[in-house]
């Protein structure tokens, strides 16, 4: 049984970890526990009573509420912020009754005098260590009310006397930074105020007591799906204390709330492991492989042809491109942007989705059929949200961008934002991408975004402005949502300048992220080493470029996008014959071992962000075959190498190491490890293999 209803509340129980919450004596939902799934339902402590410490701090500021609106003596950070129609400013919430249904859990609530009703979901998902919560409020009566602040859940680690933060942060071809930082006094504050998550921070978190490790500890973590603008509050109180907020950014948000009508949060994640950061990981991992539309199959390894062509794109040319691409093993091809008309740079053309009439007089089924009888399959790039000033459909509809009327339109890569709040642009793109996948033989798109909001008016909306923010994703959803119904057969690769729009929301719709687009391969270490805190392999899209060229060998650049998904998008008409077999010999050789990098458990033995050294290890379920990795990137000489200890094998059976002498236990190759012996630049990549009875 997942969920129990007792008289001191509910608890929900996965595998391995409990979550406790209850009704107080004074009527306040509180949560009670939050940790390893304990024997017994009494077991678990009672809901903490309602106490206040002088006159300046009351119980609202001691209880840990679990969705606590602004009211009264209460001065935490809320989750529900709300005006009626009167003008009054707060609400009072009360319980009124609670529904179980198999896995699921909604608890109901009511203001005690206006026409608001709450619902808080909760839902377990016993497999995956993790609990999902989202919010609905309704309003039940005949005035709107305008909301201001509505997250998707608080969420409360047991009270200890030190808490550390674990989060992403970054830039443009530097995200995914991880940082580790003691939570200080009062309120941290994490967002993205851009329109998408952003390259600046991810909804991503991981909280423990300072002490946790890659292999132990107790680790609280979670995270948003959300794809827009989105908030995350971490507070350590003056009470010993720790609470975790997450949800809608309330930063130029407003939602009325009109009569009858429901809004429903995007959903937060959150669990426990004793397991330390690398158990954390995994849980997440697993559980975006399960939700992910073909998380099920490993993913092809592609050329992409950009860095080659750029905005001159031809038929020709594609197909030169595609032939070496042939010889070298890959399996989808993949046409960047410069295909559509009027495309000769970036200051024309987005918006126009058919192909140049110059460029492919013949349509772009003469270049398909030739890709695919080189026994490949045919991707293309899109860009649906943006368009260029110079472009026919903005010529057309100039109203159709986010915009301020008496403001200058600022443009950024010479192009603005469609509003795709409106349904009117909603059905143009879904018309314009649907003929566009019937009509051709296409297998995979990569959507890409290009730019951030600025000017964020809409001067017709049919309310507040400021809902631009909330409707423009589910706009963003319904047009991704649709076009994937209707051709379920495609992979779609989530791309915004590299990492903008990273989010478990996403990753509903489509399969990959391209992670970033600094592809130079020392980077990269970095940049996947925090992306794997949250994201399996399976969705971290990984090229062999130019990038370092001459500098960094191609033997390592090949071992660093081999930790993903292996794709190459260097200008293969400048590689050498050599560098042609290079690419050969590792991507035949990646096709051997993906299914254990795209599908397996990931191991972070020695963390880029830690050292100039670095090694990762992934397992199939089986714990029968693996793959290791390791880099030096530069370590000066005379140098004490690490020591690489496995992780993930059965301590009693017998492994070997490709390339490395003798057979070991797991126990053996788990504790006193291994060392690879590494120039500076160099890298290696290393099957193992348990012996013996399988």
């Amino acid at each position: 049984m997942t969920i129990i209803a007792d008289d001191t509340g509910w608890i929900l129980q996965t595998a391995h970890v409990a979550y406790a919450l209850g009704i107080n004596e004074a009527g306040y939902l509180v949560h009670r526990y939050w940790g390893a799934r304990l024997p017994h339902p009494d077991d678990y402590p009672p809901p903490p009573e309602s106490a206040g410490w002088v006159s300046f701090n009351g119980p609202g500021q001691m209880l840990p509420e679990e969705y606590p609106a602004y009211a009264g003596l209460k001065y935490v950070e809320p989750c529900l912020k709300a005006t009626f129609a009167d003008g009054v400013r707060d609400v009072a919430l009360r319980f009124d009754h609670a529904e179980v249904n198999d896995d699921n859990l909604d608890l109901h609530l009511r203001d005690d005098h206006y026409p608001l009703r709450l619902t808080l979901h909760y839902r377990v998902h016993p497999d995956h260590d993790l609990i999902e919560r989202s919010a609905s409020l309704i309003n039940d009566g005949g005035a709107p009310i305008m909301l201001e602040r509505v997250l998707s859940a608080q969420w409360h680690p047991p009270q200890q006397p030190r808490y550390r933060l674990s989060h992403l942060s970054g830039r443009w071809s530097d995200e995914f930074n991880l940082h580790r930082d003691d939570l200080p006094q009062g309120v941290t504050r994490l967002e993205s105020r851009r329109l998408t998550t952003s390259h600046h921070h991810s909804p991503w978190f991981a909280l423990d007591d300072g002490r946790s490790t890659e292999d132990t500890g107790d680790v609280w973590f979670g995270a948003l799906a959300w794809s827009g603008n989105w908030l995350l509050l971490a507070e350590a109180t003056d009470y010993g204390s720790a609470r975790i907020s997450l949800g809608l950014n309330d930063w130029d948000f407003a939602w009325q709330l009109d009569p009858g009508e429901t809004l429903t949060t995007p959903a937060a994640y959150a669990g426990w492991t004793d397991g330390g950061f690398g158990a954390a990981s995994r849980i997440l991992h697993g559980f975006i492989r399960a939700q992910l539309p073909h998380g099920e199959r490993p993913h092809p390894i592609l050329y992409n042809s950009w860095e080659a062509t750029n905005f001159d794109v031809s038929e020709e040319g594609q197909a030169q491109l595609a032939e070496i691409a042939a010889a070298l093993g890959v399996e989808l091809f993949v046409m960047d942007d410069g295909w559509f008309k009027g495309r000769l740079w970036e200051n024309a053309g987005l918006g126009d989705w058919t192909p140049d009439p110059v460029k492919f007089p013949h349509g772009l089924t003469p270049l398909i059929d030739r890709v695919k009888a080189l026994g490949m399959a045919f991707g293309l790039w899109i860009e649906p949200e943006m368009v260029n000033p110079d472009s026919d459909l903005y010529r057309e509809h100039p109203d159709w961008v986010i915009h301020f009327p008496t403001r200058e339109r600022t443009t950024a890569r010479n192009q603005l934002i469609l509003n795709l709040a409106r349904p009117d642009v909603q059905n143009y793109l879904i018309a314009q991408f649907d003929a566009l996948l019937r009509e051709h033989d296409i297998t995979f798109i990569k959507w890409d975004m290009n730019r951030n909001a600025s000017e964020p008016g809409w001067p017709d909306a049919p309310r507040d402005q400021r809902e631009l923010w909330l409707r423009y994703v589910q706009g963003l959803y319904r047009v991704w949502g649709t076009l994937r119904e209707r051709h379920p057969d495609v992979l779609w690769q989530s791309c915004s300048g590299g990492g903008g729009r990273a989010d478990l929301g996403i990753l509903r719709y489509a399969d990959q992220i391209w992670v970033s687009d600094n592809t130079e391969a020392t980077a990269r270490l970095r940049i996947q080493d925090g992306f794997s805190q949250c994201f399996p392999a399976l969705v971290m899209e990984a090229w062999v470029t130019d990038a370092g060229r001459g500098q960094v060998p191609l033997d390592f650049r090949f071992h660093v996008s081999m930790s993903g998904v292996l794709a190459i998008g260097g200008n293969l008409l400048t590689w050498s014959e050599e560098e042609r077999a290079t690419a050969a010999r590792w991507v035949a050789y990646y096709k051997q071992i993906r299914e254990i990098v795209q599908l397996g458990d990931q191991y972070r033995l020695l963390s880029a962000h830690e050292g100039p050294y670095s090694a990762i290890q992934y397992m199939d379920k089986e714990a029968d075959h693996g793959v290791l990795f390791a880099y030096r990137v530069w370590l000066p000489d005379p140098a004490l190498l690490p020591v690489i200890r496995l992780r993930g094998l059965i301590p009693d059976a017998r492994y070997e190491i490709q390339g490395v002498e003798g057979e070991r236990s797991g126990l053996a190759w788990m504790h006193d490890g291994l060392r690879l012996p590494l120039a500076n630049l160099e890298s290696t990549v290393r099957t193992i293999r348990r012996v013996g009875a399988i």
